[in-house]
């Protein structure tokens, strides 16, 4: 299937991909980043899946989330009737992860069928599987899994089979609950009534909403996605449910996920908070501080979603790849990159906390100084840059402006609170910083900003220049630059991170474009007062999202169809922060005169 085929369902600590053939090809329990138990999405079905579908001809198939939730119901449509899967995964509380699917009679008496085939570490390992009063239990050293279903089930060379027929006005009810083999099988709750809990708690939350603006629809979709890569436990967002979903392809391009970037999550949090979701903002910032330790410079670009700091990586060769596309990835070697930028972004999201509370914690200042007085030390080396290029370090033009970021947003908080800080010093390195970008990041015979000192090449993160205040949206220099990208970077109306023809950044092949970069242009556009260019562009890039409205990390325009991994927090909170600067700027338009 199409990677845009799946959609998405979750508890907060990890999440499922489902197929429109109502196939589950992806599961990692207990957290978003253990090892799968379900992995037909990176091989077949011999790498595990649960499939409950018409075992039939299907001549129709519509699905959607039910309103502000994610519990999704897929309808089928077949000759003898139509049935509707209802695909969820209840928060936990206190008790073990589930997966739970409810089988709806709509129509007629249409004959299903249900394949379950746990294969857990990656695919690596088959279970013992056996039958129980009530279903299937499947052990695997650490890990069990119990399938309680009133279905008949057939074991099968350690799959489990079962046929049934959904009934006009009858539902069928079945439950995966894993826990650790060597602890007590959990109690199971009923599904009806964790159906009902689950909508309720999801309703609940996405009511919250504050954002009133255009597009509302799709920024909600987009929250509630973001919301669902957020770590209930731990507070930490990560940047995909998903390992090794190809940038290109068949290509080599395939990274593992799973984790918290530091980046990605501060600016999820940026759009969460501007929605008016503040519990999530003050989850991550204990998060931080629980992983910050007392050296800045051990501060990561990203962690496991516990704090974890070593997340080597490794491939596995027991898996194919999405479509061929190999190596399958575990763990991500660049976790151990430095990445100045992401200093910026932290102090940043400090920075909007403290004003959307109106107060910051004096006894948490002396932590944030310490990074900030970090900053100072190493602004002026080289980097490995925002997209982990895997070539030389490089004087890159956004890793110092957001190094500008860090001190302008230490001037104002201090200066706001009274706090006590070498302002003068503080603010004469800002400004050492801001000259030097203009002079050394900008090309003045190409009117646009470079990718880095001295480069000819053009990378799209420099359209964060005025989306972080670096220059005002109108500039000269920025409108130069949104010419420049878009030109040179532009593809069919979608935006490349960079060239990768031009660009050392050590891989081979080409991947899609980027579809964060690409909601940037819209962010850019807005503020460079060309508003009906970013309505047109943000619904050029909306168009693209599936029935359910996820993106993944990039959009293909050869092949027409989204790649990378699924769904990705990185295009759904700059979808949000587009939305939201469109409808800033068309409230701030001037009033054409009668």
């Amino acid at each position: 299937m199409l990677i845009e085929d799946y959609g998405l369902i979750g508890d907060l600590q990890s999440g499922a991909l489902v197929g429109r053939n109502g196939a589950i090809d992806w599961l990692c329990l207990p957290r978003f980043d253990s090892a799968s138990c379900f992995a037909a999405l990176l091989g077949d079905r011999s790498h595990g899946r649960w499939l409950v579908a018409p075992a039939g001809e299907i001549r129709a198939i519509a699905r959607r989330y039910r309103p502000g939730t994610l519990v999704l119901e897929t309808d089928f449509d077949t000759p003898e009737g139509a049935v509707r899967l209802i695909d969820f995964m209840p928060l936990r509380g206190d008790g073990p992860p589930r997966v739970m699917r409810v089988v709806q009679g709509l129509r007629g008496r249409v004959r299903m069928r249900m394949e379950l085939a746990l294969r857990p570490d990656y695919a690596t390992i088959h279970p013992w599987v056996e039958g129980a009063a009530d279903g299937v239990i499947a052990t695997a050293g650490p890990d069990a899994f119990r399938l309680s279903t009133p279905l008949a089930v057939v074991l099968e060379n350690g799959t489990a089979r079962a046929e049934f027929d959904a009934i006009e006005g009858a539902r069928e009810r079945m439950t995966l609950t894993w826990h650790l083999s060597y602890e007590a099988t959990p109690p199971v709750e009923d599904a009806d009534s964790a159906l009902a809990r689950t909508e309720a708690w999801w309703r609940e939350w996405s009511g919250r909403c504050r954002y009133e603006g255009p597009y509302r629809d799709q920024v909600l979709t987009s929250l509630i996605a973001l919301k669902a890569m957020t770590s209930q436990t731990t507070g930490a967002i990560v940047a995909a449910p998903t390992t090794s979903l190809p940038e290109e392809i068949g290509g080599v391009r395939n990274w593992d996920y799973r984790y918290c970037w530091l980046r990605d999550s501060v600016l999820a949090l940026e759009a969460l908070l501007d929605a008016g979701y503040i519990e999530e903002s003050l989850a991550f910032r204990d998060f931080l501080l629980r992983v910050g330790t007392g050296d800045p410079r051990a501060v990561q670009i990203m962690y496991g979603i516990g704090g974890e700091r070593r997340l080597t990586e490794f491939e596995l060769p027991e898996l194919p790849g999405y479509e061929g596309s190999a190596p399958v990835r575990v763990g991500n070697a660049a976790s151990e990159q430095f990445q100045l930028d992401v200093y910026g972004e932290v102090v940043a999201v400090m920075f909007l906390g403290a004003e959307r509370l109106g107060q910051i914690d004096p006894g948490l200042w002396p932590r944030w100084r310490t990074i900030i007085e970090h900053v100072e030390t190493i602004w002026r080396q080289p980097d490995d840059g925002i997209w982990e290029a895997r070539g030389p370090r490089r004087h890159y033009t956004y890793s110092k402006v957001m190094a500008w970021v860090v001190l302008d947003r230490a001037v104002r908080l201090a200066e706001r609170f009274d706090l006590e800080a070498p302002i003068d010093r503080w603010t004469r390195t800002r400004d050492e910083i801001h000259a030097e970008v203009c002079e050394r990041g900008y090309d003045p015979a190409r009117r646009t900003f470079t990718q880095y000192y001295g480069s000819k090449e053009l990378d799209a993160s420099v359209l964060n220049l005025p989306i972080v205040g670096f220059l005002p949206g109108d500039d000269e220099r920025i409108t130069g630059t949104i010419d420049a990208v878009r030109r040179e970077l532009g593809r069919d109306g979608f935006v490349s991170r960079y060239s990768t023809a031009e660009t050392d950044d050590g891989l081979p092949g080409d991947e899609g474009q980027f579809l964060a970069c690409s909601f940037w242009l819209v962010n850019a556009l807005a503020r460079n007062s060309r508003v009906e260019e970013a309505r047109t562009l943000f619904e050029r890039l909306t168009g693209v999202a599936n029935d359910l409205g996820l993106l993944a990390e990039e959009y293909d325009v050869t092949r027409r169809r989204q790649v990378g991994n699924f769904p990705q927090a990185f295009s759904h909170l700059t979808l949000v922060l587009a939305a939201r600067q469109i409808a800033h700027a068309e409230a701030h338009a001037p009033v054409a005169a009668p």
